[in-house]
């Protein structure tokens, strides 16, 4: 079926009520006469003809008012129609109902129109799922950061009533009391710096400091420290690259060290082996680096994956002081890494480890 534009039909209904009318003027005046004059046998010069004339001028006149009428009304439909959908559809929406739908299978201008005013609603319809999210995330943030600090709050309070009561009633029983109650306190300093870089970061107020850094030599120095720190616990740490490849991106170098640093600690945090193993290897592409961190750890389930970037998610949902911590440490880190321009992503195994990728823009 073929679609006229507006512009089109409209020209064609001027011109169907000019052609049309003429058309039927001939049409009607043959008719008349052959029955006036042929059938009847009517006197073309008597008040036959006056009768004809008459008739003549009442059918043209019946003739016009058709035309114009079937024309105006399939015209006017055409548009009319449409644009009373979406006047409806315009106030649905303006009251809330985002369901209503407007779609149109037209080509021509009003069905543009409808698919764009479809287009808007579909996307009025994100923005409010994500709005319904983002204040179902708020209030689970607000639920999280009241249970992560009122759980230490609570215990220090604890160890200072059982001072003031006297339970800690020897020099040694105090001090582990008191050493508690600094440790408690210092995790939620931990706590509160955590949450102030990830609102800093989230808001876009934390400035990043963009220069060109080797990540060959970075990694060289980062696992080097960390191989001597590993090594008291009988672990280890290596870097496996191409030192004749080119590792040169655009990184605030800072930044990079809280990445791979809460990266490690997240590592080291759920390791289950006596000999702890963390590779760093880089991967130098055209365009890009991409860095993997493996550890040897217990690994995760495969339902867990998409989450573990996510504020405040553990995959311990027992919150135990073992694996303890703000459950910010990667949610910071995929923050830092998307301002870099970067992506990250991870692949794990129960029982074998872990693996973290991103990936950072080489210098060009």
């Amino acid at each position: 079926m073929i679609t006229l534009s507006i512009k089109k039909r409209l020209i064609l209904s001027n011109i169907g009520m000019i052609i049309i009318p003429i058309i039927g003027f001939f049409l009607v005046e043959i008719m008349l006469g052959y029955l006036l004059f042929v059938v009847f046998k009517g006197n073309p010069h008597g008040s036959e003809l006056t009768f004809f004339l008459s008739l003549r001028f009442i059918s043209m006149v019946i003739v016009l008012i058709i035309t114009n009428g079937l024309l105006t009304y399939y015209v006017s439909k055409s548009i009319i129609t449409p644009i009373k959908r979406l006047s409806i559809a315009a106030k649905k929406i303006s009251k809330g109902n985002l369901e209503y739908s407007v779609t149109s299978s037209k080509k021509d201008e009003l069905g543009e129109l409808s698919q764009t005013f479809e287009a808007m609603r579909l996307k009025l319809k994100e923005a409010k799922a994500a709005q319904i999210q983002y204040e179902q995330n708020r209030q689970e943030l607000i639920a999280s950061i009241s249970h992560d600090l009122k759980t230490p709050l609570t215990s220090i309070k604890g160890y200072v009533k059982g001072i003031e009561d006297g339970v800690a009633n020897t020099p040694e029983k105090l001090e582990r009391y008191m050493n508690i109650i600094y440790s408690t306190a210092n995790d939620m300093d931990v706590l509160i710096d955590e949450l102030f870089l990830y609102s800093k970061l989230d808001l876009k107020r934390l400035p990043f400091h963009f220069e060109k850094v080797d990540l060959y030599s970075f990694f060289t120095d980062f696992v080097d420290e960390l191989a001597f720190n590993l090594e008291k616990e009988q672990g280890a740490a290596t870097l496996i690259a191409n030192n004749a490849d080119s590792y040169i991106v655009e990184a605030d170098r800072e930044k990079l060290k809280r990445v791979v640093t809460n990266i490690v600690q997240n590592s080291l945090k759920y390791m289950d082996k006596n000999d702890k193993e963390i590779n760093v290897r880089l991967l130098s592409k055209p365009g890009e680096v991409i860095v993997e961190m493996q550890d040897n750890g217990r690994g995760m389930n495969k339902e867990d994956i998409p989450f573990i970037f996510d504020s405040f998610y553990r995959t311990d949902t027992s919150r135990n002081s073992s694996t303890g911590g703000s459950g910010l440490g990667l949610s910071i880190v995929k923050k830092i890494i998307e301002e870099h321009g970067g992506a990250i992503w991870a692949n794990s195994e129960l029982g074998k480890g872990t693996s973290i990728y991103f990936n950072l823009e080489k210098v060009k």
